[in-house]
């Protein structure tokens, strides 16, 4: 299932990533590193290759189109995450 965030949003979650986890997600899905670097924005197309996703320009660095999630879903569980970014709560107030 396709996937819209916004290439901040992305970056900010490689950010948040430990050391090594690009290698780990990498290892676990049988590609090169910088594929998966690729993913999460780089652009070495000479070791790594495309993997389904679209920018297009706009606010907070664009907008991304995530058209296959395994290496997103892979690091949201290696962070601990259900979703990124959390969606905020909102506060609800009863009404009389």
């Amino acid at each position: 299932m396709a996937r819209t965030i916004t290439f901040n949003e992305l970056r900010e979650l490689k950010d948040k990533l430990p050391d090594g986890s690009i290698h780990q997600i990498a290892a676990e899905l049988d590609m090169k590193p910088e594929t998966v670097r690729n993913y999460f924005g780089g652009y070495n197309y000479k070791e790594g290759r495309s993997v389904g996703i679209h920018i297009e320009p706009g606010p907070n660095g664009g907008i991304v189109v995530l058209d296959d999630t395994t290496i997103f879903d892979k690091a949201l569980k290696i962070l601990g995450l259900e979703d990124y970014p959390q969606p905020e709560e909102v506060e609800t107030k009863e009404v009389d």
